[in-house]
């Protein structure tokens, strides 16, 4: 009975260290509201997920290695909470941790992931937008003619990337996705590159990337020579985008102001877009945030291939973890393009309200 005793005292001490030595997060956002949108046929009233941030639920964690090595995880579930269905899923893909699914280390060295991740160039428009790449002033909306809203702008699977340390506020990151195409080695793969520089009212953010033979997302209505490229699912490209751009904080607001220039490159034509962002956000009497921004969406290719894009929004917080939310955007289109519309030269309404929890 003593002997049992004591491997028991044993055992609770060991697993009590290794409990110690890991440290695993549950995190989440659930996101729902109400949604006005004109674009298509006809006017149409829904209820949306993921109008601020996308819902979402994820499980990360570090183990200590030891010599200040630690191994790191993520994997986070994308969900819709209108209807319970996977966010990242398709008719083709089925994807149960579809927003970001990958594990690597951690030192002094930096941080090495391997698996599917976010780009650098999500990770700085995060930054640069005055939405957050949320609600109806969505930048992503707007920049690459919509590309930047879908992956491989968005995410890249089999993706191993490399995260310099944390330096008085600079940070790096450079990302390879392979392929993975039999017998064309250079098919369908990215390269990737950030910096950042985030220290006192500056933050600053530069991302560059490449994608050859990248798979376009569903039909876009469009006109001229960017039906070629745009103009249906499965049609694919070579892209090349850089973006860059920040805000300043001078105390009352803070000022945005971002440039990207994007080429995707199809076996029928090339296209060259440029975007232009001007935005601002500011608090409002301690427990909200009001946000504005412009952008512009300008296909060089056409003639009238210019989008505008304005949008106002409004997020006020309830609690640490909780908060109402409403925006509203309009998006004009020249005769020749149909950026977040369904026909060239049609304008877009897009009005939300809802609540988003943080857990």
């Amino acid at each position: 009975m003593k002997k049992s005793l004591i491997a028991l005292a044993v055992l609770s001490t060991l697993a009590g260290t290794a409990f110690a030595q890991t440290a695993i997060t549950i995190y989440g956002v659930v996101d729902a509201g109400i949604v006005y949108d004109n674009a298509g046929a006809g006017r149409t009233w829904r209820l949306d997920s993921g109008n601020q941030s996308g819902s979402r639920i994820g499980f990360k964690g570090s183990e200590d290695l030891g010599s200040g090595l630690s191994a790191i995880f993520n994997v986070e579930n994308g969900f819709n909470t209108d209807n319970g269905t996977l966010a990242q899923s398709n008719a083709t893909t089925n994807r149960l941790f579809g927003r970001q699914a990958w594990v690597g280390l951690k030192g002094g060295f930096g941080s090495v992931k391997l698996g599917r991740q976010l780009t650098p160039l999500y990770v700085a428009m995060d930054q640069i937008d005055p939405f957050r790449i949320g609600l109806a002033g969505n930048a992503q909306r707007a920049f690459g003619y919509g590309l930047y809203n879908a992956d491989p702008f968005l995410r890249t699977d089999n993706t191993i990337s490399y995260s310099m340390p944390d330096v008085s506020g600079l940070t790096g990151t450079l990302s390879y996705s392979f392929g993975e195409q039999p017998g064309a080695f250079a098919s369908n793969r990215t390269y990737a590159a950030g910096v950042g520089y985030a220290n006192g009212p500056i933050n600053a953010q530069l991302a560059y990337q490449k994608s050859t033979t990248a798979t376009l997302p569903g039909a876009v209505a469009t006109a001229g020579s960017a039906a070629a490229v745009f103009g249906g699912g499965g049609t694919t490209a070579d892209l090349r985008t850089i973006l860059v751009g920040g805000y300043y904080d001078l105390g009352v607001a803070k000022a945005h102001l971002a440039y990207g220039d994007t080429h995707a490159d199809s076996a029928a034509t090339s296209l060259k877009t440029r975007n232009w962002l001007v935005g601002v956000s500011a608090p409002v009497g301690g427990a909200g945030t009001v946000m504005a921004s412009w952008n512009r969406n300008d296909i060089r290719d056409l003639a009238n291939g210019k989008s505008d894009q304005w949008a106002i929004g409004y997020a006020h917080a309830v609690s640490k973890r909780t908060n109402l939310y409403t925006s509203i955007g309009y998006t004009k289109n020249d005769a020749g393009v149909s950026l977040n519309s369904t026909a060239p030269g049609q304008s877009d309404r897009l009005f939300n309200v809802g609540v988003r929890h943080l857990f």
